[in-house]
């Protein structure tokens, strides 16, 4: 049965991570250069927290007109990585099922799940575009 695949069958485990003393602007740029929606913060391998672009879309800045180099420039000085990332996470356990991932995303509270091992180590992420592809393979 599919839905009692692992969660490794369908987690992204090529991540893009920042640490909390990097500046906000890398993460827009991890953003905008990868297409990506969800950037853990890690503090060595340790999961600490998550930024996504929903996180930065709240920060409101008045970019009209502005440049790139200006934008950063905003967030850099008005921010901080810290500031911004969401700390309270649900995560998935690397041993979890497609199932229990699927579960955990369908409310629609939150559309990434980290995935770590039992010692916080990030190893991966799900988010609910690799559920949708997963089924779609299924079809």
């Amino acid at each position: 049965m599919k839905q009692l695949d692992p969660i490794s069958h369908v987690m992204t485990t090529s991540l893009k991570t920042v640490q909390i003393h990097q500046k906000l602007s890398e993460v827009r740029r991890i953003f905008i250069e990868n297409q990506l929606h969800h950037v853990p913060v890690v503090h060595d391998r340790k999961l600490v927290g998550l930024i996504s672009t929903t996180d930065m879309l709240r920060l409101n800045l008045a970019v009209s007109g502005t440049n790139s180099w200006s934008i950063d420039t905003m967030l850099d000085q008005q921010f901080t990585i810290e500031q911004v990332m969401q700390r309270n996470l649900v995560t998935i356990d690397i041993h979890s099922t497609v199932r229990k991932a699927a579960h955990l995303l369908s409310d629609g509270v939150f559309h990434s799940l980290p995935v770590v091992d039992k010692d916080n180590n990030l190893v991966g992420i799900i988010t609910s575009t690799d559920l949708i592809r997963y089924l779609a393979r299924l079809c």
